[in-house]
């Protein structure tokens, strides 16, 4: 089974100056764990999951001052759609992380969680209830 397979199409894109207030909300909304920040200035996309907003909360970091831009993860590995989901679950493994987010040529088509590849991977009738 391939990533395009599991993913969830549902992008939420958002920018580096949503409060994270405003990005839990809309992360909330859409029933996402995870936002694409584009941030042109900064050179390209980056990713905000809801464990960097528990990070800031768990601080004292106020959420209606904090930045997505400020919590953006950089450093993001990237799936293919083609990727099978034993790569996708390899580079999490790698990396440490929960979400990759799905690029094609024309930008970012999809996130694909560790859930994603579970459900994938473990049929529904097969799970004991």
């Amino acid at each position: 089974m391939l990533v395009r397979d599991a993913m969830s199409s549902v992008v939420l894109t958002i920018g580096p100056a949503h409060t994270l207030r405003q990005a839990a909300r809309l992360m909330s909304a859409r029933r996402v764990g995870a936002a694409v920040v584009l941030d042109t200035d900064a050179g390209g996309l980056g990713i905000l999951t809801e464990r960097d907003i528990l990070n800031s909360l768990a601080v004292d970091q106020d959420p209606d001052v904090e930045t997505a831009g400020s919590h953006t993860t950089r450093d993001v590995v990237f799936a293919a759609p083609t990727w099978t989901l034993s790569e996708a679950a390899e580079a999490m493994t790698r990396g440490g992380f929960r979400h990759l987010v799905v690029l094609d040529d024309l930008g970012p088509v999809g996130i694909v969680s560790v859930r994603d590849i579970i459900r994938c991977w473990i049929p529904a009738h097969s799970v004991a209830g």
